[in-house]
């Protein structure tokens, strides 16, 4: 096994897995082992009102189920530093870097909070700009007098950030027009930007396989990486598997989820289904994660969003 190419599973205990997730776990997977490579296996708890340790274990044994088994990582009832609910020592020197470059401000919006500790969805807005960060300290002494603490952003540069997607291929953005971003909540929880950068960087993952929405957020994480003097991963990112309204399918609205298919499909007729669906096999058969391996290249990999009732006539 090579410990040079290593990829994750990175998802958050919030909810039964759905068959979105399921993609992009595949595709995770089969990234990882078509480079004899290592797969670690991590949970994003860093919300602790979201974060439910019996999905957790769900997850782990969905995986599993599908023959999607990792390397290393958290198990039930082991593996408790790969939470980030447990590496707060880390985000906390991490932070401090940040603070002594002098890139960090307070923050007193509202809505920072609501959106810090988990990725970003389809149509929640981000602040392209802030006006917390040209604040006097009267001003600021005056807001947290009425018991008001702040969040914590980081300052963007006017720099453009360029990766080659394994996908998507070239991908180019100036941090300047997502703007200043949370680093920390009001409440002293480390925001996903900040917590998933070190992560990647501090187990030394080499390759990030994740769907398509969280794009933008890679530009974002890309910089944060090089600041805090970390290896910067290569990025894949993987088609939506969309809604026939265009929507992409949330573990919060409960679509498709894991419970619903393991009582309909067995493992290989689920994964024979996915592998049609992405491209991978011209026509749906039952197989392994093993035997969509020995064919697997992301050129193979459809790069618009899958409409489910569309791509496998509405079998799910």
């Amino acid at each position: 096994m090579s410990h040079s190419f290593i990829g994750r599973y990175a998802p958050s205990p919030s909810g039964r897995l759905h068959i979105g997730n399921i993609m992009s776990s595949l595709l995770a997977w089969l990234d990882v082992r078509s480079h004899d490579g290592t797969l670690v296996f991590r949970l994003e708890d860093l919300d602790p009102d979201r974060s439910d340790y019996e999905y957790a274990a769900l997850m782990a044994e969905d995986f599993q189920w599908l023959g999607l088994y990792w390397d290393e990582g958290w198990f039930p009832g082991n593996g408790s530093e790969y939470t980030q609910g447990a590496r707060t020592g880390l985000y906390d020197a991490a932070f401090q870097v940040l603070d002594e470059k002098g890139l960090l401000y307070p923050c007193y919006c509202s809505r920072s909070q609501r959106l810090a500790a988990s990725a970003p969805h389809p149509g929640e807005k981000r602040d392209s700009s802030c006006s917390c960060r040209y604040m006097t300290d009267l001003q600021r002494a005056e807001i947290e007098a009425k018991g008001r603490k702040p969040a914590w952003k980081v300052i963007v540069p006017d720099e453009v950030i360029e990766f080659t997607d394994a996908h998507y291929g070239m991908q180019s953005e100036n941090l300047k027009t997502q703007g200043d971003f949370i680093v920390r909540r009001s409440d002293g929880v480390y925001a996903y930007q900040l917590a998933v950068s070190v992560d990647d960087a501090a187990m030394n993952i080499s390759s990030v396989v994740r769907a398509r929405d969280l794009m933008s957020s890679t530009f974002k994480q890309i910089w944060l990486i090089r600041t805090l003097g970390g290896n910067i991963p290569e990025y894949a990112h993987s088609p939506l598997l969309v809604s026939e309204e265009g929507r992409k399918l949330s573990k919060r609205e409960g679509d498709l989820n894991m419970e619903t298919l393991r009582k309909k499909y067995t493992p290989e007729q689920l994964l024979g289904h996915l592998g049609e669906m992405c491209g991978l096999l011209d026509t749906y058969r039952e197989c392994t994660a093993m035997e969509l391996c020995q064919g697997f290249s992301w050129k193979r990999i459809y790069k618009d969003d899958i409409l489910i009732s569309n791509r496998i006539g509405g079998v799910f």
